[in-house]
């Protein structure tokens, strides 16, 4: 145990360790815009919040030494990055930390975004505002956002910094905001590079650029949390998506995937297991001169076995841009899948789903459950026949709803069916069935919804299932089944 004594002790010296790691950061920093005066007025307000602040708890020192320490190397990556025998560990490099307090524990949720200086425009402010705004504060406990600084022009460094930390003083010191930049002499060449799909020169070192921009900012994040998600720094995001993004996680529990996509839009919502990033970044590195990193990402996505995109809507970040940070441009690209306004992701608990309906070629049962795009599609269904869902463990269900057909085929929906819960398990031959099921209702027009299933059902449930009443000829889609808990 630790006494009082000790844990005073430990206090003091790790708001020295912050308050070194301050002032060397202002002495890095040339002609800093940042005062003396700027730096003791941070150093207060930790002070005050180290105590507000009650969520950052007590945490794994090992964690802070592998997310904030890289020996140096600058050799291992210049020769077109040839050294593949370590894919999964870190990239050899020593980053600035430009404004960065210690992780006192690992979070669910890291969010990466890269920034360089734009002829025109300038959102990053704006989205990392988005961030924070669109979060409540139960769920930036879990959140660490990671800045990339890439540009090599230093004044302009120094004033993003500024502005920055004027802004976010109160995150950054509360750990959820970390402000990085990886120094030059790391990059490889970008002069030269090969000119594929007849880019001009000016373009190709761009996008080059940017890979190595990400695969750094990759690097340094692969151990802050569990998850992490790319945004671009133009972005708007939507109300409580760290929600959203963990409900669709846990739907997916057990089910292999790379990369789940939460916009459609160039490299906006693109999430990955945290374990992952070394390879991306290593890939990404290797590959840094060949094409644009969302096409990179793709080929990553496939070289991992994941073959189908994963992506789910509505979308939750927006592109909010009007200028690229490629010479200006006009970029005026919309998600129309987005939606900012709270929506009610479903919890689809973990379960197994089958039928007895001939299944037309690879639209099976699961489809329908999931939040991707996509759906179940059998062919004519008789009197009978039956989709149903088991899950892992006994649940409590708040609301149920199912939806059939689609636009381009509205007349593929279930026109005679009903939907009914079970509650008694037993096995037969290692399956697990409902022997007895209670009716919550009939479809009507091809969808089914209930409300207040909890207050209509005394037991937990361990089984639904849709039953078909007659015979149709049509062929049935169920696009969608969305089950809220309690």
């Amino acid at each position: 145990m630790i006494n009082s004594g000790q844990e005073r002790m430990f206090k003091f010296h790790q708001v020295k360790h912050i308050f070194d790691t301050l002032d060397k950061m202002r002495c890095l920093r040339k002609r800093s815009t940042v005062s003396f005066l700027g730096v003791l007025v941070i150093f207060l307000l930790f002070m005050n919040l180290y105590i507000e602040d009650s969520y950052v708890m007590e945490g794994d020192k090992q964690l802070v030494r592998e997310t904030s320490t890289h020996q140096l190397n600058p050799e291992r990556y210049v020769h077109t990055f040839k050294d593949l025998s370590n894919f999964s560990g870190a990239i050899n490099v020593t980053y600035r930390f430009l404004a960065v307090m210690p992780l006192q524990r690992k979070r669910f949720l890291t969010i990466g975004l890269s920034s360089v200086r734009r002829k025109k425009g300038n959102y990053l402010l704006e989205t990392i505002k988005s961030i924070f705004e669109q979060s409540s504060y139960e769920e930036l406990k879990e959140i660490s956002v990671v800045v990339h600084l890439a540009d090599f022009n230093s004044s302009w460094r120094e004033v993003m910094l500024q502005d920055i930390t004027q802004k976010f003083a109160h995150h950054i010191i509360a750990g959820r905001l970390m402000v990085i930049h990886a120094p030059e002499e790391y990059y490889p060449i970008l002069s030269g590079l090969k000119r594929n799909y007849n880019d001009p020169e000016d373009r190709v070192r761009f996008r080059s650029k940017q890979n190595v921009d990400y695969a750094f900012l990759l690097n340094f994040c692969a151990n802050i949390s569990d998850y992490y998600v790319m945004l671009e720094d133009d972005v708007r995001c939507s109300k409580n998506f760290f929600t959203a993004i963990k409900k669709v996680i846990t739907s997916l529990e057990g089910t292999y995937w790379v990369t789940l996509e939460f916009s459609k839009l160039g490299y906006i919502g693109k999430l990955y297991h945290s374990h992952d990033l070394p390879r991306l970044a290593h890939f990404l590195l290797m590959f840094y001169q060949e094409m644009p990193c969302d096409w990179l990402l793709t080929h990553f996505r496939g070289l991992l076995a994941q073959k189908n995109v994963i992506r789910f809507k509505p979308s939750l970040f927006q592109h909010m841009g009007y200028y690229s940070s490629y010479k200006g441009t006009e970029n005026k690209l919309k998600d129309d899948d987005f939606e900012e306004e709270p929506f009610d992701i479903p919890d689809n608990p973990p379960a197994s789903l089958y039928t007895n309906m001939s299944v037309f070629e690879n639209y099976d049962a699961s489809k329908a459950y999931s939040s991707v795009d996509e759906y179940f599609w059998g062919k004519s269904p008789s009197t009978g026949d039956v989709f149903v869902i088991i899950f892992e463990n006994p649940i409590v269900i708040k609301r149920i709803k199912v939806n059939t057909g689609t636009e381009d085929r509205q007349n593929d929906i279930l026109h005679h069916g009903a939907l009914d819960v079970g509650g008694d398990i037993r096995y037969f031959k290692q399956n697990r069935q409902c022997v007895t099921y209670i009716r919550l209702g009939e479809f009507k027009n091809g969808n089914f919804e209930v409300s207040d299933v909890n207050q209509k059902i005394q037991f937990d449930i361990h089984c639904m299932r849709i039953y078909v009443t007659k015979t149709q000829k049509e062929w049935l889609i169920i696009r969608s089944i969305s089950i809220w808990t309690s």
